[in-house]
């Protein structure tokens, strides 16, 4: 039996469960979410104990394998419209900035020049479901970054925008510039040095 399959998700107040067939839909103060879940899956909600359980029809090694990742996606699903999830990202570089204008995502990260003559370097249009907070538009120094947190309610949505921001600009080894995940540690390399003559 899965460790992790076999644990019951408990159910917060204000979220709502339906399970129909291979289907479960998930709605709380931060959204809905609706997933069709594997075959060799059962998915049971009982109201009485505000909990939801997973079991698998047998045991072969895809069903095993389908069992605790059945129960994992789905107690994020909880999580996400009861909590949300949130992605922080730093931006570090000089010159180096980020702006929200509606739902559009304004990124400058080093690039020489403007792409197609617009004042951003990079235009990304904010998903639905996906909100966007600036915390500081522009980096200062090393030890100032630009800020933005990425928030919504489908972890998949929140990780993959998140990652794409990251990658226009990933961290380079040597000053240290480009876009990293808050915490994220980055291994710095040394440049390289001038030798005197020997002697």
């Amino acid at each position: 039996m899965s460790r992790i399959g076999k644990k019951p998700i408990p159910v917060p107040g204000g979220v709502t469960v339906k399970v129909q067939g291979k289907s479960i839909s998930v709605s709380g103060p931060k959204g809905s979410l609706d997933w069709t879940f594997p075959e060799t899956a059962n998915v049971a909600y009982d109201d009485a104990s505000k909990t939801i359980t997973v079991t698998r029809q047998d045991e072969r090694k895809q069903s095993r394998a389908n069992h605790g990742l059945t129960r994992a996606l789905i107690a994020n699903m909880v999580k996400g419209v009861s909590e949300g999830f949130s992605r922080a990202l730093e931006i570090y570089g000089t010159g180096y900035n980020c702006k929200l204008q509606g739902r559009t995502l304004h990124l400058n990260v080093g690039f020489s020049g403007r792409r197609r003559g617009l004042g951003s370097q990079f235009e990304l249009t904010v998903p639905q479901g996906v909100e966007v907070v600036i915390e500081r538009e522009a980096a200062r120094g090393d030890t100032e970054p630009a800020q933005l947190v990425i928030k919504g309610h489908d972890k998949q949505q929140v990780g993959q925008f998140a990652a794409e921001i990251r990658a226009l600009r990933k961290t380079e080894p040597y000053k240290g510039k480009g876009v990293r995940y808050q915490g994220e540690q980055v291994i710095r390399k040394q440049g390289k040095t001038l030798t005197g003559a020997a002697t």
